[in-house]
């Protein structure tokens, strides 16, 4: 059978389009990265008279310099890597526990407790911005290391991730070691919880993520800058605290430093993070 060259040719022709529209939305995503980063190496005057274009003339460490010496930074970083640490391992601990109790227990209003705990994912956050300063200043919780961490340590969508990938793992596993004498909680942190190592890394770097990067909820729980973590104290830059100018290299050196841990967590655990999505698909 003689194969048409026009569906040849066409079949070409639509795959290079496709890529065509693939780089190209790249380039215009990547595009706003490459300016901060050309920017941060810039000069003032340079920053101020070519703000779009990605290459520095000259070349400049100035920008990283003031950021180290005329903010708190520093202060920042120390802040968000103790509150990003704290908060994923609780997050993580707690929110498998949380899932594996709703897909493998069985006790009475379980399948309410997950709905309410899936209409929780559907209330914006902002709706709760007043609520949590009301308890957090009626605790006595308010401007402390504590408010940063106790209300972020257990998550909706934490919860929902980690009881699908359980109730993915077959049960008979479970019956063996409870054969062999193993406890519930034996049970879960021995066997069901090695084998989902996808899924907790997945977990692991979307709370990282969403820890590291937490603005609003650093807003309503503290107020003294010796407790603000990094999106903190960047929006503090941003509205002005350092005086007059745009000061552009100082403001977008100060963000490239702070997208470096997120990106070099991602980076190393791409992989897994890749293969705990693909398998939640299969599974779902």
């Amino acid at each position: 059978m003689t194969r048409d060259p026009r569906t040849g040719a066409r079949a070409l022709a639509s795959t290079f389009t496709g890529y065509f529209i693939l780089v190209f939305f790249a380039l215009v995503f990547l595009y706003p990265f490459v300016i901060q980063i050309g920017t941060s190496f810039k000069t003032e005057p340079n920053a101020a008279a070519n703000p779009l274009s990605p290459i520095p003339d000259p070349v400049t460490l100035a920008g990283y310099e003031r950021v180290f010496a005329g903010t708190d930074l520093p202060l920042w970083l120390g802040n968000s890597a103790l509150v990003t640490i704290v908060v994923t391992v609780l997050r993580v601990l707690l929110d498998s526990m949380a899932s594996y109790a709703l897909a493998r227990l069985r006790f009475g209003g379980r399948r309410a407790l997950f709905a309410a705990i899936v209409a929780i994912m559907a209330v914006p956050g902002v709706v709760l911005f007043i609520p949590k300063f009301l308890v957090l200043n009626q605790l006595g919780l308010y401007d402390s290391y504590t408010a940063l961490i106790l209300p972020v340590i257990v998550d909706a969508a934490g919860v929902f991730i980690m009881k699908q990938f359980f109730e993915s793992i077959p049960p008979t596993v479970e019956e063996a070691a409870r054969v062999d004498g193993a406890g519930v909680f034996r049970t879960f942190w021995s066997v069901v919880l090695p084998m989902s190592r996808p899924a907790l890394i997945t977990l692991t770097i979307i709370s990282f993520q969403g820890t590291w990067n937490e603005f609003p909820h650093s807003l309503v729980a503290v107020q003294d800058p010796a407790l603000f973590t990094l999106p903190r104290g960047l929006a503090d830059l941003v509205s002005g605290s350092l005086g007059k100018g745009t000061q552009y290299p100082l403001k977008l050196g100060a963000a490239v430093l702070a997208t470096v841990p997120v990106a070099v967590v991602f980076v190393v655990f791409q992989r897994y993070f890749v293969r705990g999505a693909n398998e939640g698909a299969e599974k779902g």
